[in-house]
């Protein structure tokens, strides 16, 4: 079996973004705050103004998508600081290290842009989700907000978790 392989997208790749975002809606629904019957009707230029708005990450192995993460600004009080979002893999790849590969990446693509952190939302129900980020290095913070997507999984409230970038990793292995 190859190696997964993680690169960013371009603009132009924002066909290639908008197919594998639409397999997640589907096969994810609950994981998300937009529907695919929302995102499926959307033009050509919501696809592309998408495109810029943040870093679009996709995994693949020998061509074939495994998995997106999406890396932007994370608000304007922290501009040190960037988050993680619409990570997702497809379903036969899970548990192979694809969304790690993302994370892994994301980071990177964070440090490289210049930020000093990587926040990264998980509900605070959902055990799998916090144990991937603690494992990955990332830490909860006391920031907390209502869901935006309820599942039973998540609970009513996610945290903000937390990945040192540059400086003092707290032990935390190079990225």
């Amino acid at each position: 079996m190859s190696d997964i392989t993680v690169r960013p997208l371009r603009a132009d790749d924002w066909e290639r973004y908008r197919a594998v975002r639409l397999t997640a809606l589907q096969e994810s629904p609950d994981a998300f705050v937009a529907s695919y019957e929302e995102e499926s009707a959307e033009p050509e230029e919501f696809w592309r103004h998408r495109m810029e708005r943040s870093t679009r990450l996709l995994a693949e192995r020998d061509g074939r998508a495994l998995g997106i993460a999406s890396v932007g600004s994370a608000n304007e009080d922290q501009p040190e600081a960037a988050q993680l979002f619409g990570l997702w893999v497809h379903p036969e790849a899970r548990g192979t290290g694809v969304a790690t590969a993302l994370v892994r990446a994301g980071a990177r693509s964070a440090a490289a842009a210049g930020k000093r952190q990587l926040l990264y939302w998980v509900g605070t129900d959902n055990g799998r989700a916090v144990a991937f980020a603690s494992g990955f290095g990332f830490r909860p913070t006391a920031e907390r907000r209502p869901m935006r997507v309820v599942s039973e999984d998540d609970g009513e409230e996610e945290l903000a978790m937390t990945l040192p970038l540059s400086g003092d990793r707290g032990g935390i292995p190079q990225l």
